[in-house]
């Protein structure tokens, strides 16, 4: 195995650390009667750093290439795991979320870069979609792996069983390194460039607020639906049940993106993903039995789970020369921005109930629909032609 599966599989193993973490951290934080305001701030550590070092790394990633900083990347999130392996308390916690979210971050920025560097312009679309299916397989095993481990050893324990996983791709680039792109020419990155110029070019400038309407509507699910369920009388089991579904749905409608990809131009697919994610989230204030929710989020997981290849595809292709990583930086920091300040602000919206949190997110998503249709429109005869 080589190329773009081999890089893949390492993100997979770098994606169950990660999510393994998030979980493991949350549990163990519980286990020392951490308050839901601590919970609150260790799971935005995750994010905060990320945020705040993406654009950076993107223009280190341009500069230096992408193996030195993936190995890197897999060792801080090795480090983090470790410090909560051998030592409690919140201090440690805070410690350990902070590691993993930066190391995974760079691990994300160098995989990204080297997917679109590896694939062509016939099959980047396709590619993209491999990743976010390693990324899915990431996000189903991780949990898993951290609950497991915590329950047959312990809660300090499983982070060692998690420090193995974001370890291996670090010792799997040294001990099996492949033939890697070659690092970007930093002379093509004007010296007077700044991060606001990427947003003076349209189609960036459209991706990227795409990006930041599905990471709302990503927040608005892994905050609203749990309350939601909740208040309409499903127990935890039943509400897992629900929310493994909208997890099907994500990976099911990325193993159809290559088919779709081929047939799709991908404005018309991030169109679509808004509709249908729209009207999902119009019907959910209506959903009171388990069965219509579970259908309501399938179909949520199909709109929010499509965009994802299409997004980096588009974005590898618009990034002026020698500026990949940082525009692939800019779109983490959307992600990871919106990860820290959303749920604050979901907070306060919803102490109102949970319709308006919904509705107004069906609205976000509408007008990102409009803006998906404008772009075909304009970018239409840039797109290559669907075979």
């Amino acid at each position: 195995m080589g190329g773009i599966p081999y890089i893949v599989a390492l993100t997979v193993l770098g994606h169950i650390a990660f999510t393994g973490s998030r979980l493991a951290v949350s549990l163990t934080a519980i286990q020392q009667n951490a308050s839901a305001l601590s919970i609150g701030v260790l799971m935005s550590l995750f994010a905060l750093l990320p945020a705040l070092l993406s654009i950076q790394t993107g223009r280190w990633v341009d500069r230096v290439g992408v193996k030195g900083p993936l190995i890197l990347g897999s060792l801080i999130a090795t480090a983090g795991c470790l410090v909560a392996a051998f030592a409690t308390g919140l201090t440690a916690l805070k410690l350990t979320s902070a590691l993993v979210g930066t190391g995974f971050m760079i691990v994300g920025i160098c995989v990204y870069q080297v997917v679109g560097d590896l694939a062509t312009e016939d099959n980047r679309a396709t590619q993209f979609s491999l990743l976010a299916i390693g990324f899915s397989v990431g996000g189903f095993t991780g949990p898993l792996v951290a609950g497991v481990a915590i329950d047959l050893l312990s809660h300090q324990r499983a982070f060692l069983v998690l420090a193995v996983f974001a370890i291996l791709p670090a010792i799997a680039m040294v001990i099996r390194p492949i033939q890697l792109p070659a690092k970007h020419a930093h002379r093509e990155r004007p010296d007077d460039a700044a991060v606001t110029d990427l947003f003076h070019q349209p189609q960036l400038r459209r991706v990227y607020l795409s990006v930041l309407i599905f990471s709302v509507a990503w927040d608005v699910y892994n905050f609203a639906l749990p309350i939601h369920g909740v208040r309409i009388g499903l127990s935890a089991s039943q509400i897992g049940i629900v929310m493994g579904t909208f997890a099907a749905a994500t990976f099911s409608v990325r193993l159809a993106m290559p088919w779709i990809a081929s047939h799709m131009r991908p404005w018309t697919v991030i169109m679509a993903s808004c509709g249908v994610s729209a009207a999902a989230y119009l019907a959910m204030p209506f959903a009171s039995s388990i069965i219509l929710l579970m259908l309501l989020l399938f179909a949520l997981g199909l709109g929010l789970g499509a965009p994802q290849p299409m997004v980096l595809a588009i974005l590898h292709k618009a990034a002026p020369p020698g500026r990949g990583g940082e525009a692939v930086g800019v779109r983490i920091l959307l992600i990871n921005g919106c990860q820290t300040l959303m749920p604050l602000f979901f907070g306060m919206i919803g102490t109102l109930g949970m319709l308006p949190v919904f509705w107004a997110t069906a609205a976000f998503l509408a007008g990102g629909g409009w803006l998906a249709r404008q772009s075909r429109a304009a970018f239409a005869s840039k797109e290559e032609t669907p075979s």
